[in-house]
């Protein structure tokens, strides 16, 4: 009778704990209030998706390291799925593509962390967000003063944390988990549209 009461108390607080790390997941933008929050007001946006394959996907893979995700020792994210499928979210003024963004999603210290890069389209960042997270103490790399520090960089940029990324202390693994977003978004953008655009 007590081992039952035991177990039964157990299982009580396990679901407990379950439901508070659930309650931890924070949706800070929707894809239309990114989108809205990354470009001009009244852009128009067009979307346009494309599967990577082939040389380009060697390349893109090779330039990150040899993943489309991150993954880091000491995470405990769930799985997060390298999809090959990109859409990319031009912003169209006077009929012209005048920006691009990418949205990614990359395993942070507690769970996925969800960005959008926007760059200009010769592939300069203008803007990243986080969209969602459920990081515990990585809060911080949702701010401002965080991912403005994104802005100007471009796929020949350093992008490392310590050298020209400041990390957060305390979160060293979602910052770079962001880092890695940002020039995630470079190199894709840079091999499926600038390559061929120049080439």
């Amino acid at each position: 009778m007590f081992s039952r009461k035991m177990m039964l108390g157990v299982t009580v607080i396990f679901s407990l704990l379950v439901a508070a790390a659930v309650c931890l997941a924070f949706t800070l933008l929707t894809k239309e209030d990114a989108l809205k929050e990354v470009f001009w007001s009244g852009a128009e946006i067009e979307k346009e998706t494309v599967e990577l394959t082939g040389e380009t996907l060697e390349k893109i893979t090779s330039r990150l390291g040899g993943s489309l995700v991150y993954y880091q020792e000491g995470s405990e994210s769930e799985r997060v799925a390298g999809t090959t499928t990109v859409d990319f979210y031009f912003a169209k003024k006077d009929g012209q593509r005048r920006g691009v963004a990418i949205i990614d999603v990359e395993p942070g210290k507690w769970g996925p962390v969800e960005f959008i890069t926007a760059m200009t389209v010769d592939g300069i960042v203008k803007n990243v967000r986080v969209m969602a997270y459920q990081e515990q103490r990585g809060q911080p790399i949702a701010r401002l003063a965080f991912v403005n520090q994104y802005q100007g960089k471009s796929s020949n940029s350093t992008l490392q944390v310590g050298k020209d990324i400041v990390g957060i202390s305390g979160a060293t693994i979602s910052s770079r988990c962001a880092t890695f977003a940002v020039r995630k978004a470079l190199v894709i953008y840079e091999e499926v549209f600038l390559k061929k655009k120049g080439g």
